[in-house]
């Protein structure tokens, strides 16, 4: 992770403008108090007329340039704060995108979005307006007291000891502070998972009746999340009227002990208003220490949650030289390959098969056997627990990241569909090489183009968050669409047709017969998806317990031969009977 301060480094010339921008607008406050003692002193009290108009003149003058030095501070502050927080977001999600699969599996997207945004938007705030300010307290209270000192040394000691206890008071409460701003940011995490989870699966929760359920469940977390923010609230409410109390009777006291200095002859009327203007100057860095405190605090904390996430490392990383073949043909070897998650029991064990160039494998067996498991090693998203896995005679994890997964393309059990028009979810393995005949085309190969052409807008329909609006079988062919279109040397079916009717079914399979160059892996709960395949494997708890050609299996009377009885009753008198009923 870079440091904070190397995006603030990058942008030090900005900065260092609206410093100086923010340095010229203090001093020039700090003139107006001079300006006044020298109208009390010499004009009031001196009777020397004759510089009412140029004194008046330079308060006017003061104000003007006073104005437009403010205008340069924040405009560069916040120009500057915000390109750092576009580059800090961007930083972040780049690093996120290189973690791999096993973090998102324990990590919620309601977690992440508080990160990318609500986080960064708070360090965004640090650097802008809270950070100009808290800038501005140090400048401006440095100014006025050294303005204060020159006047008279006695009188300046009252403010002094008050910003001492001021200070104090707030360096106190940014402490308390600390651990509740990190316990609201948690619990924000959780409520954006929650109402994530919630509006992505309205349907789900609607069909099985569970809105009392789930409100309850959200309404727990808002609960929480509001009494860590009334905890908040009464850290800031007790300990800031101590600093109220110190700024209302800082000019009285200014004004009572001033007032007995000047009595005495040891100061001058103008003396005296001078430094009851800058007590009254001084009054708002005290009043202003408790929320900055407050925001900055977030701010802090917020930096924190983030450098956390940094300390997350990607499993799956690139070779440092990785091997790029020349034209992948498709050969995909496992050879006694075993997988298991940390966190769970073995999930493959001992796996061991070959696919050559252009032939097809058909993978079944029950839920949760591995099925998808293999496709997710093909694809690195996880590594191998034992064994090896090679694309055209190289092990996966020499080559590199990019040549394997843009080499294969999957259609997988999950269906997702981005929100915007099907052309560009259909475009979407390559997305500047494709043109409309080329979508057109695939589409209906996946027999996909017939429902799209009656829609209105055809291709440029934009369909909803998920594909909401199209029904499961038409959502499966656009997603099928998609990765014919990438014309990969691999293709992989996740048992992508299972809301498909029989006759559509038989048309996409067909379609994936004549793509003789290309290595299918086809996964299906159903035989007529699989039958066809040059090799047939059964899944069991993980290991392999029958593999063979659709006859052969048959022929064995084992799983298969179970499972195509359970979908088809009794089967034929032969297993190439069979074959050809299906």
């Amino acid at each position: 992770m870079k440091k904070l301060s190397t995006y603030i480094l990058k942008h030090k010339f900005l900065y260092l403008f609206a410093i100086f921008s923010m340095v010229a607008s203090i001093s020039l406050d700090m003139l107006s108090p001079q300006l006044t003692k020298r109208i009390v002193d010499d004009v009031i009290v001196g009777g020397q007329m004759q510089k009412l108009t140029p004194l008046l003149i330079g308060i006017l003058c003061v104000g003007a340039g006073r104005c437009i030095f403010q205008y340069c501070k924040e405009f560069i502050f916040d120009l500057a704060g915000s390109k750092i927080s576009l580059h800090i977001r961007r930083d972040l999600f780049h690093h996120v995108q290189s973690l791999s699969a096993e973090f998102f599996d324990r990590t919620g997207t309601g977690e992440l979005m508080s990160r990318v945004k609500d986080d960064v938007d708070r360090i965004w705030d640090g650097l802008t307006y809270v950070g100009m300010l808290l800038l501005e307290v140090i400048i401006h209270t440095a100014i006025v007291l050294y303005c204060m000192y020159s006047l008279n040394w006695k009188l300046a000691i009252l403010p002094t000891v008050c910003m001492a206890v001021a200070a104090s008071i707030a360096i106190f409460m940014e402490r308390k502070l600390d651990g509740v701003f990190e316990a609201i940011s948690e619990e924000n995490a959780s409520l954006n998972t929650v109402a994530e989870e919630n509006l992505a699966g309205v349907r789900t929760v609607k069909a099985f009746a569970r809105e009392k359920y789930e409100i309850s469940k959200f309404l727990s977390h808002n609960q929480r999340y509001y009494d860590l923010n009334m905890s908040q609230s009464k850290l800031f409410v007790k300990y800031h009227p101590y600093l109220s109390l110190i700024t209302k009777l800082l000019p009285v006291a200014i004004l009572l002990l001033g007032g007995n200095l000047f009595q005495k002859g040891e100061i001058t009327l103008g003396d005296l208003s001078a430094f009851i203007e800058y007590s009254m100057n001084i009054v708002w860095p005290m009043e202003m220490l408790g929320w900055l405190t407050n925001s900055f605090s977030s701010a802090i904390a917020s930096n924190r949650r983030i450098k956390k996430l940094y300390e997350e490392k990607p499993t799956i990383i690139e070779p440092e030289k990785p091997v790029v073949l020349p034209q992948v043909k498709g050969e995909i070897a496992f050879s006694h390959v075993s997988f298991h998650k940390a966190d769970r029991h073995e999930i493959l064990h001992d796996i061991t098969f070959t696919v050559q160039p252009g032939k097809t494998v058909g993978i079944m067996g029950a839920t949760g056997a591995g099925k998808s498991s293999l496709i997710y090693l093909l694809q690195r998203l996880y590594d191998a627990s034992e064994g090896s896995i090679s694309v055209d005679g190289v092990d996966v994890k020499s080559l590199s990241l990019k040549q394997l997964r843009s080499s294969i393309s999957l259609v997988m059990q999950d269906v997702f569909l981005f929100s915007d028009t099907i052309l560009e979810n259909v475009k979407l393995g390559r997305k500047k090489q494709l043109s409309l005949e080329a979508v057109r085309e695939a589409s209906h190969k996946a027999q996909a183009g017939s429902f799209i052409e009656t829609m209105e807008q055809q291709y440029e329909t934009v369909i909803g968050e998920r594909g909401v609006g199209l029904s499961g079988g038409q959502k499966q062919r656009i997603t099928i669409a998609r990765a014919l279109a990438k014309k990969t040397p691999v293709l992989v079916l996740d048992d992508s047709t299972s809301a498909l009717d029989m006759e559509t079914e038989q048309s996409i399979h067909e379609t994936l017969r004549s793509l003789p160059d290309t290595t299918k892996i086809i996964i299906g709960h159903r035989v007529s998806a699989v039958c066809h395949a040059d090799e047939i494997l059964i899944l069991e708890n993980g290991r392999i317990a029958e593999r063979g050609t659709h006859q052969s299996l048959l022929a064995q009377k084992g799983l298969y031969y179970q499972t195509y009885v359970a979908q088809y009753g009794e089967p034929a008198p032969s297993p190439e009977a069979a074959l050809a009923a299906i």
